[in-house]
This record gives structure tokens, sequence and C-alpha cells, in this order.
């Protein structure tokens, strides 16, 4: 399940923006293998909130588009396709029968912006954001090169399977 909150008031939320992350973040989440319940929770806020954020917990004192907070912890450059199927989560990591991936933190704000830079869709842009989010939940990382060439590789391949292109 995924849990919406938002603290902007610079981009309009509807339901059907809403419903429309919801069907992104489901139809990542299937293509990396989780076939469980799940919980995250997705704030939206602006660059000015994501810029606290970001140095409280990261000590960059700068605006960003997206912050991951994974809950599950990960060996540093592994991924973990399909482990979802075969591994038994401690309670820790789950509340009822959801397993909690973690918090997402999304300034629409930059997404706005980043959509005009780039030349697509707010839509896009959003949509971008959200999955690449969920790959970091799910243990992706963009630190070093080789990394970042598998990570940016699979979010076009979700996004392409979605028709959400630039």
């Amino acid at each position: 399940m995924l849990y919406t909150e938002n603290r902007q008031n610079k981009l309009e939320v509807t339901d059907e923006f809403i419903d429309k992350i919801t069907k992104v973040c489901e139809f990542a989440l299937k293509e990396e293998g989780v076939n469980i319940n799940y919980q995250i929770s997705l704030l939206f806020v602006d660059n000015e909130e994501i810029k606290e954020i970001n140095n409280e917990t990261r000590n960059i004192d700068r605006e960003t588009d997206v912050l991951s907070f994974p809950m599950l912890d990960f060996e540093e450059g592994k991924v973990y396709k399909d482990m979802y199927l075969n591994f038994d989560f401690d309670e820790t990591f789950k509340d009822g029968d959801e397993l909690i991936l973690g918090d997402m933190v999304l300034s629409l704000e930059k997404a706005k912006e980043q959509s005009i830079e780039y030349g697509h869709s707010y839509e896009r842009e959003v949509s971008y954001l959200v999955v690449h989010s969920i790959l970091h939940l799910l243990g992706y990382d963009h630190m070093i090169d080789e990394d970042k060439i598998i990570m940016r590789k699979r979010e076009e391949e979700i996004l392409n399977k979605l028709d959400i292109t630039r």
C-alpha cells in the first residue's frame, strides 16, 4: 500500500494524480519481483522543505528532487531481485502482513522545474522520480558508475513498459 501526504501548496495533488503514482509504484515493484503486501510512505514537499530534510539527514544544504529512506538493509552494491519470494522478514520490518519498504520524499516543485529543463512532461518527471526512489528502496544505488548504469537502465526499462517516455 502506498500512503501519501501532501505538505506543499505549489502544485495541485488530485486523486487522479495519486492514482497514477500508485500505478507506477505497483508496476515498478511487480517488475522487481515484489509479490507481497508492502507499505511505502510518500511525502510531497516543496523545494524549501526538501532542502531542510536533505540537510538534516545527509548534511547536504541544498534542494534535491527526491529522497529515499529504505527500511531494509542490503549488502552494498547488491540488488535483491526476486528475494521477496524466498525471504522471511523479521517482524521488525512488517506492519501486520505488509513489508515496510521505506519512505520517499518528493519535491513536486523541483519535479516541475526539471520537467521544463529536460523538455518532457511533468507526469514523466514525477513517474521517473518515483521509480528512481523505489529502486533505492529495493537496494539499487548510483554511487559508482557501474551501479549507476544498472540503475538508469532499469529505470528506463520500467518507464518504457509503462509507455512513459521522454
